[in-house]
C-alpha cells in the first residue's frame, strides 16, 4: 500500500472518520470544530463544516448519504447531534449524557444507534425521537459496536471485559461475557469483522487482540509502541484475513490473522496515525493525526508474468 492522496490543512487532531456503508464518502471531525466531507472515489474534499458551538469529536454516518452523527467537545448537554451535511443543519439534539461521548455507532440495519460516555453509560438511541431508547449502566470507560448484521452488540468496559447484547431484547442483559486474559487496561476500539465471526479490540496500552466473536477464544495479540495520551486504532481489512493499525513510533503495520505475524509495515509519514479505517468497498484505508491520508495499493509492488499482472506476496 502506498499514499495516494494527502490533505494537511487541518488546523489540529483529526478526532475520528467514518465511512459511509454503501456511498463512496468519507467524515471526518477534527479538534478545530470542522466536520469535512469526502468523495473517496476522486479523492476530493466535498464540503467543510464549523461547528464552534458544540465542537466535533466522534462522528458516524447514518444510511442517509449527507447525514452524520456527530458527539460534542463543548456544551455537552447537548452531547449528541442528528447533522445534514447538505444544507448544514442540525436536525435533532440528544441529550442525556453528563460527560464526554467516547464511542459512537450506527446500526447497520435500522435507525438505532449506540453511544458510549465517560459518564460510564451506554444510550441506545433512534434517530427519529429525542428522547433516550435505553440506558446500560457500567464501570469504567465504556466502548461500543455493532455486528455487520445488526442483530447483536457489543460493550467492552473496565477490567477487559466485553459483553454481548442481543440487540433486540438488550434490556435482559448481556447473552455472553468475555475476559481479555492479562489486560485489565480500557478499551479503546472496538470493531466487529464483515464476516461476524471476530471481533477487534484495541487497549489503552497500545496493544491489540482478536477475539472469536462467538466463544471469545483470543485468536491472536500484537502489541505497539507506546504513544502516550493517545489512543491508536486498529481496523480489519473488507475480507477479515489482515488487521492494518498505527503505531506510537508513526508507523503503520499489517498482520495475517491466519499466519499470527506482521506482513507488512509502513512509514505513515503523518506522525502517529490516531484514525485508521479500512473503506468498506474498496481497496483503500485511510489513516490520520492533524493530515488525512488515503491509501491504495502501490502499483509498483506488482509485476507483469505473461501479460497477466499479479501482485507480489504480502497484503
Amino acid at each position: 500500500m502506498s499514499i495516494a492522496a494527502v490533505f494537511s490543512d487541518f488546523g489540529g487532531k483529526i478526532n475520528s472518520v467514518d465511512f459511509h456503508r454503501t456511498e463512496d464518502l468519507l467524515v471526518t471531525a477534527s479538534e478545530e470544530d470542522s466536520v469535512r466531507f469526502y468523495n473517496i472515489a476522486t479523492a476530493t474534499l466535498l464540503k467543510t463544516t464549523h461547528h464552534k458551538k458544540h465542537g466535533a469529536d466522534r462522528i458516524c454516518f447514518t444510511h442517509h448519504p449527507s447525514s452524520v452523527i456527530c458527539s460534542s467537545t463543548h456544551n455537552l448537554d447537548e452531547s449528541l447531534r442528528y447533522l445534514s451535511m447538505f444544507d448544514n443543519r442540525c436536525l435533532r439534539y440528544f441529550k442525556g449524557h453528563k460527560e464526554k461521548v467516547v464511542s459512537l455507532c450506527m446500526s447497520p440495519i435500522n435507525d438505532s444507534f449506540m453511544s458510549g460516555s465517560l459518564d460510564h453509560s451506554v444510550r441506545i438511541w433512534d434517530l427519529r425521537v429525542n428522547s433516550c431508547q435505553g440506558i446500560l449502566r457500567l464501570r469504567g470507560r465504556p466502548t461500543v459496536a455493532y455486528d455487520q448484521q445488526g442483530l447483536v452488540f457489543a460493550v467492552a468496559m473496565e477490567g477487559g471485559a466485553i459483553k454481548l447484547f442481543d440487540s433486540r431484547s438488550y434490556d435482559k442483559g448481556p447473552f455472553d461475557t468475555f475476559f481479555v486474559g492479562g489486560d485489565t487496561a480500557e478499551v479503546s476500539d472496538i470493531k466487529f469483522s464483515n464476516d461476524g465471526k471476530s471481533m477487534l479490540l484495541t487497549t489503552t496500552h497500545n496493544n491489540i487482540y482478536v477475539l472469536d466473536a462467538y466463544g471469545g477464544e483470543k485468536r491472536c495479540g500484537f502489541s505497539l509502541e507506546p504513544s502516550p495520551n493517545v489512543a491508536i486504532e486498529a481496523t480489519f481489512t473488507p475480507d477479515g484475513q489482515y488487521v492494518v493499525s498505527g503505531s506510537g513510533d508513526g508507523t503503520l503495520h499489517a498482520w495475517s490473522m491466519n499466519m499470527r505475524n506482521e506482513v507488512a509495515c509502513w512509514n505513515s509519514h503523518i506522525g502517529v496515525a490516531t484514525c485508521l479505517k479500512w473503506a468498506r468497498r474498496r481497496a483503500m484505508f485511510v489513516a490520520a493525526s492533524s493530515v488525512l491520508t488515503f491509501w491504495i495499493p502501490d502499483n509498483t509492488k506488482f509485476s507483469l508474468n505473461s501479460g497477466n499482472t499479479e501482485p507480489d506476496a504480502g497484503i
